[in-house]
Order: C-alpha cells, then structure tokens, then sequence
C-alpha cells in the first residue's frame, strides 16, 4: 500500500493528550499531595493486559470486498496493513468501537480490530493490541447487532435477541450469555447496564426497559411507531420513529423517555432511519429523501432539514463543524449546519459510474475528531479529508482490495 502525505497532526495531538491524561489520572489517586507515600497499586489505572495505553487516538480502517472476500485492516497511525480472514457475500460491515461484524447471509464474522478507547468522562484512554480474527456468530445479514463495554445483542430478524459476554470476545473467544425471552421489534440496545427494546402494544410499539436478564424493569410509557434507527450519545439513547425520535436517559436508575419530533408531517421516504455521527458527539445526521439530509442536535432538542444535492452519504464531527455531504458527483460538500449554505467541495473523488452499488453498499463518511474518511471501492483507495480546513484531502491511502465495506475503529 502507497499513502501520499500532506499534513499529519498527530505528534502535537500526541503532546496534548499525554499532559492532559496525566493531569486526569493522576487526581484519582486519593493520596496524592501527601507527605507519606502510597505503594502503588498492583495494576496500574488504566492498565489492559495484553495492550498498550496511547496518549492519542488510535484509529484503525477496517474494509471488505464481497464478492472477492478480502478484508484488510489499515492502522492509520503506522500505515501498516493487516490481513485478516476471508468473507465474502457480506451485505453490512458494523463497527461498536472495537469489534466489525462482517454480516452475510449464513453468518456473521467477528473481527477484533486491536483498536479502542475507553471514556472515563473527565479522561480518555486510547488502546492498541494485535488484530485478530474472533469467530462466528449463527447471525445473518438483517441481524441487528448493538454492543456496549458488558454485552452484544444480536437481534434477528424474527425479533429473537441473543446476548454475547463481551469479556469473552475481548479474549478471543465468543461465548453466549443468555437468549431473551419473547420478541422485540428492532434493535435491542445496551443502555446504563440495562437494554432499551420495543414491544408489540397493540398497533404500535412500546419501549420497555430489560435488566441483562431480559427482566422488563421499567416502561417510561411511550410508544413509537415504526421504530427503525438508534445512535447512543453522551445525553441518552435516540431511537427513530416515524413522528422523530425518543431520547433515553437514565437518571438514579430511573429511565425517562422524551420525544424529539420532526414538527410537521414527514413522509416516509424522507424518515430518519439510519443515523450517522461522531462517537461521543451529540449531532445525529442522516439522509432526508434523495436530496437532504435531517441533523438533530440532541443538546438543543431540534430537527433542522438541509437541502443538498443528491445525496450518497452523510455524516458530521458536530460541535460546530461543517455538514459533510458525499453526493452524486463524486465529490464531498460541506454545508453550515445553521444556515444551511455550502461552505466548501472537493474535487471529484469518486470514479465515475461507481458511486453507488447496486446491493446498497454506497460509499460512507467515517468521521473522528480531526479527520473524515471516503472510500472509493473502485480505485482501491480511501481519502482522508481535513474538515477543519475548508475539505483539504490530508491523504490518499491506496489499497491492495476494493474497500466496498469500510467502518473505523479506536474511537
């Protein structure tokens, strides 16, 4: 693999990270400024056997080619490129900060990317181990498969939810935790030790609130019809509905339930139904139609609908970062998410004729804190975009496999 390099930001990023985790880490230490000295602890804050602790993110690129079944994983850092197992057919490549799950129709490949972080809210701690291929998981293509730092659910299409030890998966190894009983409608989500799921209620659907058990423990009273898209935000869970959307949070182990709704009537075409943010940000985007795109900013409760061009794919950093836009032309737009005007374009990144599958693995907008990735299945690379600099192509990563599925890692 070939990367060309313009402008790479990571040492200082590096410099600040490491002064700020010190100054974090160490005020955990309930002895610190004392005349008389504690032993250190036996395992260090912090510490993960068999990884190394970062001061910076470390982000990884995980790709798959369907139809030959090659999958790489690229380290963004080192630009070295990991082979992995074959999967081909796969339909969907997810991606829970850690883990890609390749989806196929006869099964689901799990993949340990060797990348992650750890959010302790007041401090952040960035890992790195070896890639790894895990195992299978008896999950096929239309499985909805949401994780969080205890448990995977797998939810299949018959609304039947399998839980998976996630301790075990950061081992190697896939072990089942318990099947739920009964149906959800959906994807079950792992929320504040506990999972968000919707029940038949006549008509429509009922959210009900699960302990790991699949015990109801709580329903906040609120319905959603035809629930379909979910994103977990540092302000609480947002689920898609066909009216908005509902934000979970959880308070003192209490669970409410708040409706975000659009205002106005929606047709279902133009729905929300898949989000696509920056972890951690609280700025939601997903494609409005063929030629908009709806951002909900969580913080502020709103729905704003952005008239672009025909649109491929979607995603924004938030915090007063440009709207990112990859349409039909082949090239990525940023817009002000105030004003809706663009701000800036790219060139022509795309190869022509290519910018969308027939199977719908379109092209995607991967997003972290500095940089946003494209890839371009047909000429075998992926760009990598400095949003903050009116779209300024910072690196063309050539590949040795058409990236037709991409997610990142480490975030």
């Amino acid at each position: 693999m070939m990367i060309r390099r313009n402008v790479t930001p990571w040492a200082s990023a590096a410099l600040v990270l490491t002064a700020l985790l010190t100054t974090s880490c160490a005020g955990e230490e309930p002895n610190a400024g004392r005349s008389e000295a504690k032993p250190p602890p036996a395992t260090p804050h912090g510490y993960v056997e068999g990884a190394k602790e970062a001061a910076e993110q470390q982000s990884r690129l995980l790709f798959n080619d369907p139809d030959s079944g090659n999958t790489r994983v690229l380290d963004l850092i080192t630009g070295k490129v990991h082979r992995t197992a074959q999967v081909k057919d796969a339909v969907r490549l997810g991606m829970d900060g850690r883990f890609g799950y390749l989806q196929a129709a006869d099964g689901t490949h799990v993949l340990d990317s060797g990348a992650w972080m750890v959010d302790h809210g007041d401090h952040v701690h960035y890992y790195s181990a070896p890639t790894r291929d895990v195992g299978e998981l008896p999950a096929g293509s239309q499985a909805q498969i949401r994780s969080d730092a205890a448990v995977t659910a797998v939810a299949d299409e018959d609304g039947r939810t399998v839980l998976y030890d996630r301790s075990k998966l950061e081992k190697g190894r896939i072990a089942t935790s318990r099947t739920l009983h009964g149906t959800y409608t959906g994807a079950v989500v792992p929320y504040e030790e506990r999972l968000l799921a919707f029940a038949n209620k006549g008509s429509t659907t009922e959210l009900v609130v699960l302990d790991r058990k699949g015990e109801r423990v709580a329903s906040p009273g609120v319905t959603c019809e035809a629930p379909r898209g979910d994103a977990v935000t540092r302000r609480g869970v947002i689920l898609g509905c066909s009216d908005g959307a509902l934000l979970v949070r959880a308070q003192d182990g209490a669970f409410t339930a708040e409706k975000i709704p659009y205002g106005k009537s929606v047709p279902e075409q133009e729905r929300a139904t898949a989000f696509r943010h920056r972890p951690g940000s609280d700025t939601l985007t997903a494609p409005a139609g063929d030629e908009a795109v709806w951002v909900l900013d969580v913080a502020e409760r709103t729905w704003k609908r952005v008239d672009t061009g025909p649109v491929v794919a979607v995603n924004t950093a938030g915090e007063g970062s440009p709207l990112l836009v990859l349409e039909t032309d082949g090239a990525v737009h940023g817009y002000d998410i105030a004003t809706g005007e663009q701000t800036a374009r790219t060139k022509t990144l795309l190869t022509a004729g290519k910018r969308d599958d027939p199977d719908g693995n379109a092209p995607v907008i991967e997003v972290d804190r500095s940089r946003a990735y494209v890839n371009d299945p047909e000429g075998k690379r992926v760009f990598e975009i400095d949003y903050n600099d009116g779209l300024r192509i910072a690196r063309s990563l050539d590949l040795d496999v058409k990236p037709v599925l991409m997610v990142e890692a480490g975030r």
